[in-house]
């Protein structure tokens, strides 16, 4: 499902304007961006928990060339889904 599908889905589920749903959908993008600038999580409600984490800096090795490389602290971006969602992803797709 790409963007725009999801717009329209979300419109219709809503009963809002598709330009609304666009916008109340990059409101909440960019407030959830800012949250994760400011090293905050966010909890969405029976769905999950986004996540800033810390990676230290390390050190690697090439396997072809054993030369070993600094790979620098950095911030990703981790999702830990609610437990209802893992039961249901984990029994399969249900019809």
């Amino acid at each position: 499902m790409n963007n725009k599908e999801f717009i329209a889905e979300l419109a219709e589920r809503t009963g809002y304007s598709l330009k609304d749903t666009q916008r109340l959908v990059d409101n909440i993008i960019n407030a959830m961006g800012d949250a994760f600038q400011e090293d905050n999580c966010v909890q969405v409600p029976n769905f999950g928990t986004f996540e800033s984490k810390k990676k230290l800096e390390r050190v690697i090795v090439n396997p072809s060339t054993g030369q070993r490389m600094l790979v620098p602290p950095k911030l990703v971006l981790t999702f830990k889904p609610n437990q209802t969602w893992k039961d249901k992803l984990k029994g399969g797709v249900q019809q």
